[in-house]
């Protein structure tokens, strides 16, 4: 549906080899290139994971499906800009249970007057949804109560934190995919019927060209944040909260929402809190400890004040909604007005109130 943005690849090298001082249009054409990447990642992935099993099938997904982040995220860190690596892996959390999720409510309610979906799925994801913010929570609250002293040990904690998330996410994936399989079970099969799936050296030839664009995008879109949020009066943290995270996250936006438009609310609520807890549980730790080997130093999960609460609160209204298992347009719009609220908060809050967390 967008892959008439691939032909910002090529603009995006000329303006890099050619014009390398239009940092904000180095940055927009960048950005915009990796969304249509993204999606055809996805996909490969997708195709991919027909032929592997359920069960590495799910690895596939945790691995690929947020590859875009996961790049972004380790171009960041090689230019030791972690306050953007900290605010893209929140905006994807906010970004995925906030506004995906709450854009396809919308879709799905006006056309379908009310959508069910499996509550057991639902209830366990937003239980670990709930993890996910108490591991980002407590270094913080750690490093506020210990103060000067709790940088000794800020990094330690959070590989071991990190260690404990993945263990999570990975006996979640034993759980939802083989000890109780059946109580995941939706009411819909996915994929048409008469879809000719790929073979697999296509799904592999896609899937290694499109991490190899993805990594040359990012490692210029990366490039160009710090001169590109200047010349546009935005905080790093807002430009990692918002704008990298959508432009991360394009693949799931589109497909939750083309999802719930043909009533299979319960595929789009998996696409989006699924990704959130992929970001949340695998991403951010694997970040982590790739951080002490491409970044000038190790970097650790105390995130800003501001981070910690929207997570906090986006979980909170989630959880809310998901607990019924239906859902309608209100509930959408609940959504995207509190994902507004808080772009609002990260857009006008001033970088030198943020200065002393994002330093870490």
């Amino acid at each position: 549906m967008l892959n008439w943005l691939l032909i910002l690849v090529p603009v995006t090298v000329a303006l890099e080899l050619l014009a390398p001082d239009l940092h904000t249009l180095i940055f927009a054409s960048a950005g915009l290139a990796i969304v249509p990447l993204a999606g055809w990642l996805g996909r490969a992935t997708d195709q991919l994971s027909r032929y592997t099993g359920e069960g590495a099938g799910a690895l596939l997904n945790a691995a690929f499906g947020n590859a875009a982040e996961l790049i972004i995220g380790a171009m960041a860190l090689r230019e030791g800009l972690y306050s953007v690596v900290k605010a893209s892996i929140t905006g994807s959390i906010l970004g995925n249970i906030l506004f995906v999720l709450g854009a396809a409510a919308v879709a799905g309610g006006i056309r379908h007057k009310e959508q069910t979906f499996n509550t057991t799925a639902a209830r366990s994801q937003a239980t670990l949804l709930t993890l996910a913010s108490i591991a980002m929570i407590m270094p913080a609250a750690f490093s506020a109560l210990a103060g000067p002293a709790a940088r000794i040990s800020e990094g330690a904690l959070s590989l071991v934190i990190s260690a404990v998330l993945i263990v999570a996410y990975g006996l979640n994936l034993l759980f939802s995919l083989y000890t109780h399989r059946q109580l995941f079970q939706g009411a819909h099969q996915p994929g048409p019927a008469d879809e000719r799936p790929w073979s697999v050296r296509r799904s592999v030839a896609v899937l290694a060209g499109a991490t190899a664009l993805v990594a040359w995008m990012s490692e210029i879109l990366v490039g160009s944040v710090e001169p590109a949020a200047r010349a546009l009066g935005m905080s790093r943290i807002f430009v990692g909260v918002i704008i990298v995270a959508i432009v991360g996250n394009a693949a799931e936006h589109s497909t939750a929402v083309l999802m719930a438009w043909r009533n299979r609310m319960e595929l789009a609520i998996g696409i989006s809190i699924g990704s959130s807890l992929q970001i949340a549980l695998f991403v951010a730790p694997v970040l982590v400890f790739s951080s002490r080997f491409l970044g000038p130093r190790p970097m650790d999960l105390v995130f800003t004040p501001a981070e910690v609460l929207a997570v906090f609160v986006a979980v909170l209204i989630t959880g809310q909604i998901a607990a019924d298992g239906k859902s309608n347009w209100i509930e959408g719009v609940q959504l995207l007005a509190v994902y507004l609220i808080l772009a609002l908060v990260f857009y006008l809050l001033p970088e030198a109130s943020l200065e002393p967390a994002a330093a870490r």
